[in-house]
């Protein structure tokens, strides 16, 4: 649980920016989980703007071909310090640091042949301009055949781990899918940690259309992957999502997460790739959504507005208690129902939307915390239709807790009842074994709940 600066400001954040929003987020949503900052992509380009990227910019780099941040962006890092402390502020607030990176090595480090660390060897030697991003000019891949690329990556880990940073977005990593960079970042990550005795975690991105069968190489080497390209502020790309999470939700495991990307709320555009300067045009009732199904999905939440200027209904949102207990403490999350719904019948039914129900199991724990709701079950009922959907008996209060318990006395919570334009009139209604879970749910909304003995 998170906050990166990509939504906001694109590839120009700056130290005074970073810092406004890690004291914000201490102040206002550290209890409720929130406890990383990520700097995204440029951060060492002092030519950096907003919507793009620059062909040959001069990026500041060390003498071996390191990133190090843009001082006059970054003062702190003046005169080598790099991101230290800058990290060390952040670590003082309760709060960890991350940075973005691309996969492979800067072009510059290979125009000027500059040495890899601890080596015999040159970028040159290392290079591989065959494997190169397709939407960043930057760097050049890394042939990971030569005994240098490893060296390379190892040198550059050690650099970010001396900083203290805690978290790593490495970028063009899988689309196409780099085994051998993904394994070799990996193993750099490794050798930083056990030298500096200090854990870094690993996001790969984008996703584009991400497999399945990666599963297990992705455990072994990462702590969060994309399932999609990047998510903005539209219906439409929530959308998309829900068919993404319910096919990772099985593979989901604690520590190592299929990620659906940023959430887009509050105030973002500032200086962004995407988009003028706006409050998110998500209505509230598709941000409660987006949250409810990214927690049932166990998605990573790594919100993108910059937090001390966006709505106050944005960060009520994100400061809902549920929202850890439920993507840490749940188990079992699956997706029990996806019905296209019409109006009439036959050659002249009208297309309305889709019904989409998902369910877990309550943990007795969520992130080191006894879970208010052990023994229970979470239920979130979805509608993607533009108008209200009446639920009437669609669906059993059965199939959510399972046909031994359907005669236990259950009580439902609704998990949004203190949000931001709570409305909801979702309820039991029935006896025993017919009782059924109804009420009304809002266009493009969701009625998401807590059933407990």
């Amino acid at each position: 649980m998170g906050w990166n600066s990509w939504d906001s400001y694109g590839t120009t954040v700056t130290e005074d920016e970073l810092l406004a929003n890690a004291r914000f987020m201490a102040e206002h949503l550290k209890d409720a989980g929130w406890d990383t900052l990520v700097i995204d992509i440029d951060w060492y380009d002092p030519t950096a703007r907003a919507h793009g990227y620059n062909a040959n910019a001069p990026l500041i780099l060390d003498e071996y071909g390191r990133q190090l941040p843009d001082p006059v962006r970054f003062p702190s890092a003046a005169g080598g310090k790099g991101f230290k402390p800058l990290a060390d502020e952040v670590h003082k607030l309760g709060l960890k640091l991350g940075v973005h990176m691309m996969r492979g090595i800067p072009r510059l480090a290979v125009d000027g042949n500059l040495p890899v660390y601890g080596t015999e060897y040159t970028a040159k030697d290392v290079a591989d301009l065959k494997h190169v991003c397709k939407w960043n000019p930057d760097n050049y891949g890394l042939n990971q055949n030569h005994p240098g690329a490893q060296a390379w990556y190892d040198a550059q880990l050690d650099l970010f781990a001396s900083w203290g940073l805690d978290f790593l977005k490495v970028d063009d990593m899988q689309t196409p899918f780099h085994v051998d960079e993904i394994a070799a970042y990996h193993r750099a990550i490794a050798k930083a940690e056990a030298k500096y005795g200090r854990a870094i975690d690993l996001s790969l991105s984008p996703g584009g259309w991400m497999s399945t069968t990666y599963v297990d190489f992705l455990r072994e080497n990462a702590q969060m992957w994309r399932i999609s390209d990047d998510l903005w502020d539209r219906w439409e790309d929530i959308y998309q999502q829900f068919a993404r999470l319910a096919r990772w939700a099985p593979f989901q495991t604690t520590g190592h997460w299929a990620d659906a990307d940023m959430i887009p709320f509050g105030h973002i555009g500032l200086r962004a790739e995407r988009g003028d300067d706006r409050q998110s045009r998500l209505t509230l009732d598709e941000q409660k959504t987006l949250l409810a199904l990214w927690c049932m999905g166990r998605s990573p939440l790594m919100v993108g507005g910059d937090l001390p200027t966006s709505n106050d209904d944005a960060i009520a949102l994100l400061a809902n208690p549920a929202l850890r207990e439920v993507t840490a403490g749940s188990t079992n999350n699956r997706e029990l129902v996806r019905e296209r719904q019409f109006d009439g019948w036959g050659d002249n039914a009208k297309y309305r939307g889709e019904f989409i129900v998902w369910a877990a199991d309550a943990a007795d724990w969520a992130d080191g915390t006894p879970s208010a709701h052990a023994g229970g079950h979470y239920a979130a009922l979805f509608w993607t239709g533009d108008d209200d959907y009446d639920l009437r008996s669609n669906i059993q209060l059965q199939s959510i807790v399972g046909l031994d318990a359907r005669d236990d006395d259950w009580t439902l919570t609704d998990l949004y009842a203190d949000a931001p334009g709570a409305k909801s009139d979702v309820r039991i209604e029935g006896e025993g074994a017919d009782r059924v879970i109804t009420g009304t749910i809002p266009s493009h909304g969701v009625l998401w709940v807590s059933l407990d003995k």
